[in-house]
């Protein structure tokens, strides 16, 4: 049994405009609510350490690991497998070009294994919201920064 999670957006800002926000790291706290911080070296291999907003905007630390970056455009990362395939996780994010100074952003995200059903049930509305949240200020962020639709941030609302 999976549990899925998609969200897209198209973003008044050219793809390597919002790939630079993306894979800031060190600046995920000035528009991310979802994941206020996060480090990593993009790299096939390297962890990527992130404190998520869950549960009423608790931080949880995360340290999952990168799987495939394909510069300018996608990068996946995944949890260590819990023992005997009980969960597993995958999360890829995509950025394409849609037209002159546009683009598209896609968020995959996906967890298997006999325990998906319980991480759905705990967590699924949580992070529902959350990859929502970071979908749309990565919007925000990234046309502001491409002189486009006025910046509202998230953080701090």
């Amino acid at each position: 049994m999976s549990f899925v999670l998609e969200h897209s957006v198209e973003i008044a800002a050219p793809a390597a405009t919002v790939w630079a926000v993306l894979t800031d790291f060190d600046n995920y706290g000035q528009w991310n609510p979802f994941v206020p911080r996060a480090s990593s070296r993009l790299e096939p291999g390297a962890p990527i350490d992130m404190d998520v907003a869950l549960r009423g905007g608790k931080l949880r630390r995360q340290r999952e690991f990168i799987n495939r970056v394909d510069p300018g455009r996608a990068f996946s990362y995944s949890m260590k497998p819990a023992p005997l395939g009980l969960l597993r996780s995958v999360r890829e994010q995509s950025v394409t070009p849609s037209g002159p100074g546009t683009c598209h952003y896609a968020s995959h995200f996906q967890i298997d294994g006999p325990l998906s059903p319980v991480v759905s049930a705990l967590l699924g509305k949580d992070l529902r919201r959350g990859f929502d949240e970071m979908a749309a200020s990565l919007k925000s962020h990234a046309e502001h920064l491409a002189g486009g639709a006025k910046h509202t941030p998230l953080i701090g609302r």
